[in-house]
């Protein structure tokens, strides 16, 4: 599904207003409906999306969300133009390896990055979008700090976990 639970909205909100400066270039990576758009304006202007599944951008009405809308594969996508990437609920999406890659990537170009991940959680297909299928359901907290080593635990409960890499 295009959305993710509620926890810890409003402190992952207040650890970035801390933590990244006004006028960064922020991408939000499979942004669904646009939660952290909608909840990170209007204090930041500077924040694209980037959408593997089309139909969500006019469904959600991302342009009016985000400054810019790509669509892709984040595991494809060149973001060296950005300072954050925010990775809410997307890295149980991808396959294992691929997740690795990706993270390893952003680390090894020193940007920061937010990850939001469910724990245990199994899903399929959604309404015809194969995107939404999880291919790392089995993911806990140490199993993601097994797999993505070099995260750190931001907030958690025993349902979801925030990660940060700095």
């Amino acid at each position: 599904m295009p959305g993710s639970y509620d926890f810890f909205k409003k402190e992952v909100k207040e650890h970035l207003l801390e933590n990244i400066e006004l006028d960064s270039n922020i991408l939000d990576v499979g942004p669904g409906y646009g939660t952290y758009g909608n909840l990170l304006k209007p204090e930041y202007i500077n924040i694209s999306a980037i959408e593997i599944w089309e139909p969500y951008i006019k469904q959600f009405n991302l342009s009016s969300i985000y400054k810019n809308v790509h669509v892709g594969d984040i595991c494809n996508f060149d973001f060296s133009n950005f300072d954050y990437l925010i990775l809410g609920d997307i890295l149980e999406h991808i396959e294992v390896d691929r997740a690795i890659n990706l993270v390893n990537k952003i680390n090894n170009i020193n940007k920061k990055c937010l990850i939001a991940v469910p724990y245990l959680y199994h899903q399929g297909e959604y309404e015809g979008n194969i995107f939404e299928t999880h291919h790392q359901p089995d993911l806990t907290h140490d199993l993601f700090l097994d797999r993505y080593s070099n995260m750190n635990c931001l907030l958690k409960n025993e349902l979801y976990g925030y990660y940060i890499n700095y």
